[in-house]
């Protein structure tokens, strides 16, 4: 398999339509190599269009997604980055290539050490892997300049807005099947925050939250 013209084909019929055009996010693609973020048995798969199963039963997003998010986020190169859900690595990757340092919370350990292990392989070392359950954020290293968080929610827990800097970013999916949306909430001031909804999408939810049904779900 011929994978770099596969990497071609992916950002310009899958990633560049779906209006990722920044150009540090294109090129990045290229650099950050996807495949080895997946299993040896998905290699020829990862640069399909679809959600990839990962080893613990959770599913890698697409790679559209994942660029989508990068793009979306605006990170800058001094920015402080919180992830909630590390999953592959993959996402963490591009966020370390773009941003000075990325925090992520990865709920499953054996999840965590093979990202760990994507991670190292890649060369990645602006990045600190935590194990826990990070729908809450980790506000003792508050604040964060950009927030991604990698799986749905049904709201946006007020929790991830308070560990925003001023400026900073939060971009997630919330809402319920079928119709999802990616939003970016944006700190203003201390008290006053944006939002703005990006795009329409559906992604699998954040792990501990699958079975929740929205009217018992508080934060």
């Amino acid at each position: 398999m011929d994978f770099e013209k596969t990497r071609f084909n992916m950002v310009e019929q899958q990633i560049r339509p779906w209006d990722v055009l920044d150009q540090t996010i294109l090129d990045l693609l290229f650099h950050v190599k996807r495949e080895d973020f997946v299993a040896d048995s998905q290699r020829q798969l990862a640069f399909v269009d679809t959600e990839l199963p990962l080893p613990n039963g959770r599913k890698m997003l697409q790679p559209k997604m994942e660029a989508r998010l990068a793009q979306d986020a605006g990170i800058q190169p001094t920015d402080k980055i919180l992830e909630i859900g590390t999953g592959s690595g993959y996402l963490t990757a591009l966020l370390a290539k773009l941003g000075k340092q990325v925090v992520s919370v990865e709920i499953d350990p054996a999840q965590k050490e093979r990202a760990a292990a994507n991670l190292k392989k890649a060369g990645i070392a602006n990045v600190t892997l935590v194990e826990g359950d990070g729908v809450l954020g980790l506000p003792d290293q508050a604040p964060y300049d950009v927030i991604v968080v990698g799986g749905s929610l049904p709201v946006v827990p007020q929790e991830l807005k308070n560990q925003l800097a001023v400026g900073g970013r939060l971009i997630l999916v919330v809402g319920d099947l079928p119709v999802m949306s990616c939003k970016l909430i944006q700190r203003e001031t201390e008290t006053s925050f944006r939002e703005t909804a990006l795009f329409e999408t559906c992604i699998e939810r954040l792990q501990k939250f699958e079975a929740v049904e929205p009217a018992r779900f508080s934060f």
